[in-house]
C-alpha cells in the first residue's frame, strides 16, 4: 500500500498535466481557427469603412490605404442623391419584400400542413415534385414563366371574355400572381421548411380539434398555424431577405418597379461611370475623383441597401438559430 500511493499520485499528475497539455493545443488551434475564419470573412467589411469614409480626392492615393486623412461621408451622400432621393425607394422596396414575404408564409403554411399531415393519394409525387422545382434553376422555366404571363390566359376562359390574352408583364401586381401561384422566390424550400415542421406536430392535437368539430381549415388556423411560429419566423426572415434583394424576378416580370435591387444595378452600370464621376466632382468640388470615388459610391449605396437586413438580424439574432432548428430544416 506504501508503495503504490506515490505510484498513484505520479499517474495522477501525469493524467493532469496530459489533459491540461491538451486543452491548451485544442484550445490553440480552435481559437486560431475561429480567428482566422473570422478575419478571411470580415475582412470585405474592414476594408471597406476606410474606404467609403474617405475624401473623394483621396481615394486611389498609394500612402493613404487604411486611415484616411480626412473623413468625409460625401460618398454616402452622392448614394443618397443617386438612388435614394427622400427615402420612399426603400420605403417601397421594404415594403414590396414584407408583403411577398407574408403572401409566401400563407401560401407556404397551407401547402406544407397539406403534405404533411393529410394522408392522400399521390402525396409522395407532389412532394418530389416540390423538391424538383427548388433543385431545378429557376432560369430553365423562365421561358415558359414569361410566355405564361405574357399571354396570360386561364384555361382559355380570358380570351373567351376578353377576346385576347392578357400582358401581365411589367404589371405592379405580376410579382404577388407568382407568389400565389407558389413560384415565388425559394417557394419550394418554403414549403419543404413548413412540411417538416408540421409532420413533427403530435397527432393528439389534430385529433383533439377534430373530436371538437373542427375541419380541415379551423384545425389549420387554430392548432396548425399557432404552434408554426419557428418555422414562421424562419420562412418569413428567409423570404424577406431574398425577395428584398432579389434581380431575377423584379428583373425580368417587373422591371420598370421601384424596387433598389434593380436601381442599384441599372445607376452603377459600367456605362454611368462617367455620368456619375462628373456629377460627384460637380456636386462635392471634387475634380480630381477617380473611378475610385465610383466605386466609393457604389459600396456606399450597397451599405445603406443592407440597413434594413442588418436591423432584421440585430432583432432577430437570439431566436434565428433556434428557430432553423425546430423548424425542421435539418430534419
Amino acid at each position: 500500500m506504501l508503495q503504490s500511493e506515490p505510484r498513484t499520485r505520479k499517474e495522477i499528475t501525469a493524467y493532469r498535466v496530459k489533459e491540461t497539455f491538451r486543452k491548451i493545443v485544442f484550445g490553440y488551434l480552435f481559437y486560431s481557427l475561429v480567428i482566422g475564419l473570422g478575419f478571411a470573412i470580415l475582412y470585405p467589411l474592414i476594408k471597406l469603412i476606410p474606404f467609403v469614409f474617405n475624401n473623394l480626392e483621396d481615394l486611389g492615393n498609394p500612402d493613404v490605404i487604411w486611415v484616411p486623412i480626412e473623413l468625409s461621408v460625401d460618398s454616402f451622400r452622392a448614394a443618397f442623391r443617386l438612388v435614394f432621393g427622400n427615402g420612399v425607394p426603400m420605403l417601397q422596396s421594404v415594403a414590396y419584400a414584407a408583403i411577398i414575404a407574408l403572401i409566401q408564409i400563407f401560401m407556404c403554411a397551407i401547402a406544407g400542413y397539406s403534405l404533411g399531415r393529410i394522408n392522400f393519394w399521390g402525396r409522395n409525387l407532389v412532394m418530389f415534385l416540390v423538391i424538383v422545382t427548388f433543385v431545378v434553376p429557376p432560369q430553365s422555366l423562365l421561358i415558359s414563366q414569361y410566355l405564361s404571363f405574357k399571354r396570360f390566359d386561364i384555361l382559355g376562359l380570358v380570351s373567351a371574355i376578353n377576346g385576347s390574352t392578357i400582358d401581365l408583364i411589367n404589371q405592379p401586381y405580376t410579382l404577388y400572381a407568382i407568389a400565389l401561384l407558389g413560384f415565388g422566390v425559394k417557394q419550394s424550400m418554403f414549403v419543404f421548411i413548413f412540411r417538416q415542421f408540421f409532420k413533427g406536430l403530435p397527432k393528439e392535437l389534430e385529433e383533439a380539434a377534430y373530436i371538437d368539430g373542427c375541419g380541415f381549415y379551423r384545425t389549420f388556423f387554430k392548432i396548425g398555424l399557432p404552434n408554426a411560429l419557428p418555422a414562421i419566423m424562419t420562412v418569413g426572415i428567409l423570404a424577406f431577405v431574398w425577395n428584398y434583394g432579389d434581380t431575377y424576378y423584379t428583373g425580368y416580370f417587373h422591371p420598370d418597379g421601384p424596387y433598389l435591387s434593380i436601381k442599384l444595378a441599372t445607376t452603377f452600370a459600367p456605362a454611368n461611370v462617367n455620368n456619375i464621376l462628373y456629377a460627384v466632382r460637380t456636386w462635392y468640388d471634387a475634380p480630381g475623383a477617380t473611378t475610385f470615388a465610383f466605386d466609393a459610391v457604389k459600396q456606399a449605396a450597397a451599405l445603406i441597401f443592407l440597413l434594413p437586413l442588418l436591423i432584421i438580424y440585430f432583432f432577430a439574432q437570439k431566436r434565428i438559430v433556434e428557430n432553423l432548428e425546430q423548424s425542421g430544416i435539418v430534419g
